[in-house]
């Protein structure tokens, strides 16, 4: 077993990208884009919207968290001929934190269920094929609050990207936030409990 599933890695797009394909007369553009929440899907699924609003359909498919939640929208199609056919292109390539839009132009010959699937399916694996990832974990944050002479032996704690400073502020004691990948939180939590400094999820 690979290091990344070892530690449930997966993989999110840097930024957005497109491809556009066409069959039969109709054009379809894929589009992938970062997302981090279900926010982040219903504005960005308004905003192609709005963006495209000739197009005949906007269907969609979105993946977020690890384990990932997923969501798909055949907005208008054959029900299963769009949106679960862009979120098996999602799946079978481990991505997460992400949305894929396609939209349709209808060309005025149509294309049957299968042909619709594959359609969908394919300028999804085109904006995938054309897009640049980077590798991101689940991660819990810790609240910490200190005394001063402690902040020294928290901050040796800190390895990035594993384990990161989030933020750190100062009064009459010290609070401190880290960041830390999943498989890191009870190492880290003993740390802590040895140093006397009990933490707080967040």
């Amino acid at each position: 077993m690979s290091s990344r599933e070892d530690r449930r890695t997966y993989l999110t797009p840097v930024e957005p990208s497109s491809v556009e394909l066409r069959e039969k007369g109709s054009r379809f553009l894929g589009i992938l884009l970062p997302a981090r929440s279900e926010d982040d899907v219903k504005r960005l699924v308004e905003e192609v919207r709005i963006k495209y609003r000739d197009a005949t359909h906007h269907c969609w498919a979105s993946r977020l968290g690890h384990p990932p939640r997923e969501r798909s929208a055949d907005a208008g199609e054959p029900a299963g001929t769009a949106g679960a056919p862009i979120l098996q292109v999602l799946a079978g390539r481990d991505l997460s934190d992400v949305l894929a839009v396609v939209v349709r132009w209808f060309g005025g010959t149509k294309l049957g269920k299968g042909g619709l699937a594959r359609a969908y399916s394919g300028a999804t694996s085109g904006a995938v094929d054309a897009a640049r990832f980077h590798e991101r974990f689940p991660t819990a944050r810790l609240r910490l609050e200190m005394p001063y002479d402690r902040v020294g032996a928290v901050k040796r704690l800190v390895q990035p990207p594993e384990v990161e400073l989030e933020s750190e502020t100062y009064g009459e004691s010290a609070r401190v936030e880290l960041r830390v990948a999943e498989w890191r939180e009870q190492e880290v939590r003993a740390a802590l409990a040895d140093l006397g400094i009990a933490a707080e999820s967040h």
